[in-house]
């Protein structure tokens, strides 16, 4: 069977935008990259259920959001918009509402876009975080890094620069109104975030501390608190790192973190509730910069891309365990930062 990955990617060297690729799960290998989108550092995308692509784009010094249709294997350029400043790092769609959600790291801006019946683009909602930012040398701004929806289909945001995670109710327009803020302890950076299966449970990765928070989550409110804190990396480790990706198997039981430094993806085992992970494997990317990695549909395989290196290295998942074990390395993949299977 042939699933299908994009690749988002900077355009800094060598990339021309965003990459196709097909993991092979009989053969247990990766084809060669194919480019299907030429873009200004698409950085991050998504996928939405008719097939529609969105992405971050440059435009003439410009940043923003891309709508592309998608036609007999190829993506056709709907509409881009854009505005005065580096461009989000996030994209996630609101299937219900009908919306894409962007995080601009550099502005510390919140972007709600409306998806039009024609599948253009349209601004909804944007908001700029004020508060107070961390201790670490880079939280000298607002730094927001993921806007996705949470369970009960609110908007969670990680402010790396202000150490919060903030909840927002949304409205069928796109409009926003907050009504909770978790505040990490002081240099964590949360920069991702993923829910265990049972809605009550999420993940957090702080990327300046290299770290795993789980939260639980209080769906009355909307209110994250702090249940249990472990480091992703081993003990006497003292180079530079940054947290990068965090995934969790479809059926709870392991979380996956990767490091940037030490270049590698943390493993962890959870506990049948979910408050507490135990890590079980620290497993080498092959590759420097482990920016993104994701599980394939089939929970059997992981892919994960190296940016620096410009290096896919694929992993086969043993369900029962979680543990990976690599089986490919040194998968042509040019700046890459952005793992979606289709």
């Amino acid at each position: 069977m042939l699933e299908h990955i994009l690749l988002g990617t900077y355009t800094r060297r060598v990339s021309k935008g965003i990459y196709q690729i097909a993991l092979d799960t009989e053969k247990e290998q990766l084809s060669e990259a194919t480019l299907v989108v030429e873009e200004t550092s698409p950085t991050y995308l998504a996928v939405d259920e008719k097939g529609a692509l969105f992405n971050v784009t440059s435009v003439d010094g410009e940043g923003g959001m891309a709508a592309y249709s998608a036609k007999d294997g190829h993506f056709d350029l709907i509409n881009k918009v854009t505005e005065a400043g580096a461009p989000p790092c996030y994209v996630a769609v609101d299937e219900e509402k009908q919306l894409v959600f962007g995080a601009n790291y550099h502005q510390g801006i919140v972007h709600v876009y409306r998806i039009l019946a024609d599948g253009s683009l349209v601004d909804a909602d944007k908001i700029v975080h004020d508060e107070a930012t961390g201790p670490h040398e880079n939280q000298d701004n607002a730094h927001v890094h993921y806007t996705d929806l949470t369970p009960d289909r609110r908007l969670v945001v990680c402010d790396l620069g202000t150490d919060r995670v903030y909840t927002y109710d949304v409205s069928a327009e796109g409009k926003l109104s907050e009504i909770a803020q978790y505040v990490a302890e002081p240099g964590t950076g949360p920069r991702h975030l993923v829910f265990h299966p049972n809605n009550q449970i999420a993940y957090l990765f702080g990327e300046l501390d290299s770290t795993v928070t789980v939260l639980a989550y209080n769906a009355e409110d909307g209110s994250f608190e702090q249940v249990q804190k472990v480091s992703t990396l081993p003990e006497g480790f003292n180079e530079f790192n940054g947290g990068a990706a965090i995934r969790i198997s479809a059926d709870g039981r392991f979380v996956y973190a990767s490091n940037r430094g030490h270049d590698s993806i943390a493993v962890y085992a959870v506990a049948k509730d979910g408050r507490s992970i135990e890590r079980v494997q620290l497993i080498s990317t092959e590759g420097e910069i482990p920016r993104d990695f994701d599980l394939d549909p089939s929970g059997k395989f992981v892919v994960a891309a190296n940016q620096n290196t410009d290096n896919l290295t694929l992993y086969r998942r043993d369900e029962e365990t979680g543990l990976l074990e690599m089986i490919q390395k040194d998968v042509y993949a040019p700046e890459c930062v952005c793992v979606y299977f289709k």
